[in-house]
C-alpha cells in the first residue's frame, strides 16, 4: 500500500492538510539542534519539506520512494533504533506514535539516541479532536490503515513522554477545518485546542 499511502498527499484536501501541518512544523524548527532524523519516515513527505536529512522505516517500498526525495535512508523499527547514544540533536515522529506496538520503547530509544540538549517533536492526532474522533470511527469500521492505529488522548501523550524520561515543552495546534471540509492552508496557533485536527509537541529530555 505504499503508492496508495504516498498519493493521498497529492489529492486536494490531501495537499491541503499536509501544508497545513508543515506550517505547524515549520514554527519550531528554529528552536531545534541538529543533526535532525524522522522515525517512521514513510515517504519523505516531511522529510523532504522540513528538511530532516535521515530517515528509518521498517517499509522498504516507502524508503525507496524517500531515498527518492532525497533522504538518507535506514530499514529499521523505532524500538530498536540502529545510532549510537547521542547521535541527534532533533528527533521527529510525525503521525507515528499511533502506529508503534511498543511507544514508550520508541520514545525511551528516541532518547537514547539524543544528545543531553536534544529535542523530541511528535506530530499527532489526538482523540478529543474532530479528526481524533474521525480516525477512531474509521479504525472500528476496519479501515485499511487506521485499523492499526491507537489514537491517543493528549493526556496520554504526556503520560507516554513522562515514563520515556522527557518533559513537555511547547504544543502548536492547527487544522481547526473538520473532515471533509478542508477548503485552504492554516496558520498554526501556539498552544493546545481541543479543537485542532493536528498538535505539535516538542519536548526535551527531564
Amino acid at each position: 500500500m505504499a503508492a496508495e499511502y504516498d498519493a493521498w498527499f497529492d489529492e486536494e484536501d490531501g495537499e491541503l492538510i499536509f501544508d497545513s501541518e508543515v506550517k505547524a512544523f515549520q514554527q519550531v524548527l528554529a528552536s531545534l539542534p541538529e543533526p535532525w532524523l524522522e522515525v517512521g519516515v514513510g515517504s519523505g513527505r516531511f522529510a523532504q519539506a522540513l528538511g530532516i536529512e535521515t530517515g528509518i522505516d521498517p517499509s522498504a517500498k516507502l524508503l525507496e520512494i524517500a531515498k527518492q526525495r532525497g533522504i538518507k535512508v535506514l530499514p529499521g523499527k523505532g524500538e530498536e533504533l540502529p545510532f549510537t547514544g547521542g547521535s541527534f540533536g532533533t528527533v521527529f515522529l510525525i503521525v507515528t506514535l499511533c502506529f508503534l506496538d511498543r511507544p514508550v520503547i520508541a520514545l525511551r530509544e528516541a532518547r537514547r539516541i539524543l544528545r543531553p540538549d536534544g529535542k523530541l517533536v511528535l506530530g499527532v492526532v489526538l482523540l478529543e479532536s474532530p479528526w481524533g474522533r474521525f480516525y477512531q470511527m474509521k479504525k472500528e469500521e476496519g479501515h485499511r490503515f487506521y485499523s492499526h492505529a491507537t489514537i491517543y488522548s493528549y493526556r496520554e501523550v504526556e503520560s507516554l513522554l513522562a515514563d520515556s524520561g522527557f518533559k513537555l515543552e511547547t504544543v502548536t495546534s492547527t487544522l481547526f477545518q473538520k473532515p471533509g471540509e478542508v477548503k485552504e492552508t492554516e496558520d498554526p496557533k501556539d498552544g493546545l485546542s481541543a479543537d485542532a485536527g493536528f498538535t505539535v509537541v516538542v519536548a526535551g529530555r527531564s
